[in-house]
Order: structure tokens, then sequence, then C-alpha cells
């Protein structure tokens, strides 16, 4: 995109998911993502109604008169996104790419981070770690966050996650709330996730597209590896080779969930043609079904 065209998309993307936010899902984020619990406020004179096992018995003591501890939520979090810029992350069959996708998911989330005054930051990764944005507060920051989403261009073409959640695990000393974007075409990161996720509040957002999961019968077809370059011919009218996708599609798909599940780590798996504030939606929703995490 030029720097107009940018420009134009972005504040788009800032009106469209504003009512999303406002309405559903900056609710739903802070009920979801809650800090990392409670830390000493003051000592306060009892006041009726007050729980009379915050008292502080020695304060009490020493005044002569019923004070009470006072505690409040250690709110603030750091967001993080991690997101797989890799060549296969540009494909897209219907109106948008999976990166795009990417860029929508991050603007509902980091949106509602700035309505809770949180901290959000960002790490592009390829074969390596091509750009880290650190994390701060505020619209403006967002903005910049979602530019270079937007615009940036990776010099790698393949994946590498494992060196993605090292750096992850390298650059911060404290537990994050980290969203893993990707279409996790990847392998041998399984050990660096099982760190990352005992460390931080791991999500995976898995980005995916209709024709990666089904193939469209449209006869033979050059299908070329965005990421290694290799190029064969797939006979796409025959039901058995289409059968044969859907079947390794979907293995990879239940092992994957399988694995994250394992670790407990919560997964959203996005479509490039779907709703995207609905499938957040469903995903808080599932996650406050299941209780509430701290980071």
């Amino acid at each position: 995109m030029i720097v107009d065209d940018v420009d134009r998309h972005l504040h788009r993307l800032q009106i469209s998911t504003r009512q999303a936010v406002n309405d559903l899902l900056a609710g739903e984020y802070l009920s979801v993502f809650r800090g990392r619990g409670v830390e000493f406020d003051e000592v306060r004179e009892y006041q009726p109604g007050d729980d009379v096992r915050s008292i502080d018995w020695n304060v009490t003591a020493r005044t002569g008169s019923p004070h009470i501890k006072r505690f409040v939520e250690e709110r603030e979090l750091t967001l993080y996104f991690l997101v797989d810029m890799s060549a296969s992350n540009r494909f897209g069959s219907d109106d948008k790419t999976k990166n795009e996708a990417a860029v929508e998911l991050a603007a509902l989330l980091a949106f509602s981070a700035v309505k809770n005054n949180d901290r959000v930051g960002l790490i592009l990764f390829t074969e390596e770690v091509e750009r880290y944005v650190a994390p701060s507060k505020g619209r403006a920051h967002v903005m910049r966050l979602l530019n270079e989403l937007s615009t940036f261009e990776p010099k790698h073409r393949g994946t590498n996650i494992e060196e993605a959640l090292s750096f992850l695990n390298r650059v911060t000393s404290k537990s994050t709330v980290s969203f893993l974007v990707s279409d996790f075409q990847a392998e041998d990161y399984e050990d660096e996730m099982i760190e990352a996720a005992r460390r931080h509040d791991l999500i995976a957002a898995i980005i995916g597209d209709p024709h990666e999961r089904e193939l469209p019968p449209v006869g033979l077809v050059q299908m070329r590896d965005a990421e290694t370059g290799d190029v064969r011919v797939v006979d796409t009218a025959s039901a058995g080779v289409r059968a044969a996708f859907r079947d390794c599609v979907a293995e990879h798909r239940q092992k994957l969930h399988a694995f994250l599940d394992e670790l407990d780590v919560d997964y959203l798996d996005l479509m490039t043609g779907a709703d995207h504030v609905a499938e957040l939606h469903g995903f808080f929703q599932s996650r406050m079904a299941k209780g509430v995490r701290h980071a």
C-alpha cells in the first residue's frame, strides 16, 4: 500500500473497531484478563459494611479504634502480539489475506487494551525476529503498531515460531498476555512454547483460509509453497486428491489443538472471510466459562 492508502485503511479500521470495542469487547477483555492479583493500598478506619476479616488488629490495638487493610486489584497488564509475517500468511482466497486478518484481530484487542489502560507491544517474525516495538500505552501507540503490521516488508519467507517465543522470553522478565498469531505451518517449536506458556498467559490465534482446508474442484492446478518455492501440479478434480488433502489438514489441526490443550494454552481459530468480532466474542465467552486467568 502507498502511504495515503495505508492511512485511509487504518482510519477505516479504527472506526470499524470502535463500536465493537466500546459496546462489547473492552468489557469482556477486562473480565478475561484481570491482572496479576491484588496489592496493598492503605489502612483506613473501619466503616459499617466492611468485611471484618479485613481488620488490621495491630493498628486497631495501637489506635484504639477499628481499622482495616484495603487492597486493590493490580490491574495494569502488558499485551504482546507475536505475528507471523512469513510468506504463507500473505495468502488469501477471499477478499483479504491472513495478514490482513491478523491486523484486524490486533486492532480489536489493542483498542480494548487502550480502553483498559494496558500496555501493548509487537514482535514481527519470519525465520527470525525482524521487528520489535516495545510496549507502551495510548491510541497513538496502537496506531503505530497497526501501521507496522500493515506496511512491514519482511526480509525472509520462512517461519520460526521457536525464535519468536524465545525472543519474548528474553525481552521481558514479567508475565504478559501474549497472542501468538500464525497459521502454524512450522515445526520444532514445542519446547519453547512449553516454556512460554509457563511464564506467560499465552494464547494461540490460528489463522486459516477456507481453500487451505478444502480444495475447490477446478482441475489441474500448479501449487507453489509460498515459503520454500517448491511447485507441484495437483489434480483438484480428483475426489481422492481432495479427500487426502482434507484429511491431511484435519490431522494437522487436530494435533495442534491436542498439543495446545495439553499445555492448557487457549486458542481461537480465525478464518480470512469470517466476522472477527464474533470470533473474538466467542473466544472470550469460552474463556470466561473456563475461569479467569491471571497474567
